[in-house]
């Protein structure tokens, strides 16, 4: 009887490593990252977490290593080639225009048109009922796509920041710290927003310092440390507090890889 084939990740980091000059961002950094899973990123600030991501998203190049996209070398030289590849980063700032329609947010750069006797006009209509389908399908409690983003709350912006990347067809989304600075009620529908990702195939890949979120939704968890990624758990398989002890550098674990680096 035949095995199974095995399924690469999604995006594999392999020995990546980032200098400046003579600092060491980061060190041989190997990490999976699979389709319909969250994977959380965790560590104290300067531990390497936010290079490694503008290395994914294509904000960085590495200094060694490679990225492998389904199995295969890949390269990104800028944002735009990550967001080809179907990469998308939701920063803590959303960088949304709150001028704008949910909608018109959700389109901004990407307008579909239709030319009338040469010239362009936008496909309202549609562009309203695309969105209006994502929020549903997100649950996302928004109902107007007309709504200006100046009048959402903080949950509800993450929601339009999420059916952004969707609508570019995003198969990772990477999220910083998306529940900071939120009331309890809108952190929980965020945290459910996320898991919505990965249950619809998404990888997601989440940046957070808060432990309580971290261990509602994510799946895995990679833990980083003066630009190493010294520990790698399942949720099922760690506590909070060991979590805590290897961001802190006090786990066994995060301390023979010092005495070794």
């Amino acid at each position: 009887m035949l095995a199974p084939a095995v399924v690469p990740p999604f995006l594999a980091a392999r020995g990546i490593s980032k200098r400046f000059g003579a600092l060491t961002a980061l060190s041989g950094i190997d990490l999976d990252i699979r389709a319909g899973e969250v994977l959380a990123l965790l560590g104290d600030n300067g531990a390497g977490k936010s290079t490694f991501i503008k290395i994914v998203a294509g904000a960085h190049e590495p200094s060694g290593g490679e990225l492998l996209l389904d199995g295969m070398p890949v390269t990104f030289a800028t944002p735009q080639d990550a967001t080809d590849h179907g990469i998308a980063t939701i920063f803590q700032e959303l960088a949304l225009s709150e001028n704008l329609s949910i909608a018109e947010n959700v389109f901004l750069g990407r307008e579909l048109v239709i030319r009338v006797a040469g010239l362009p006009f936008l496909r309202r209509s549609v562009m309203r009922a695309r969105v209006a389908a994502l929020l549903h399908e997100l649950d996302a409690h928004v109902a107007d796509p007309d709504a200006p983003v100046g009048s959402l709350s903080g949950g509800q912006r993450q929601a339009v920041a999420i059916c952004r990347a969707l609508n570019l067809e995003a198969r990772l989304v990477i999220m910083d710290e998306p529940t900071a600075a939120l009331a309890v009620a809108e952190t929980r529908k965020v945290l459910s927003l996320v898991r919505r990702l990965a249950e619809r195939g998404c990888a997601v890949v989440l940046i957070s310092h808060n432990l309580l979120d971290v261990f509602e939704v994510a799946d895995r968890m990679a833990v980083f440390r003066r630009g190493r990624k010294i520990a790698e758990r399942r949720r099922d398989d760690t506590t909070p507090e060991e979590i805590v002890s290897l961001i802190t550098g006090a786990h066994p674990d995060a301390r023979a890889l010092e005495i070794t680096a």
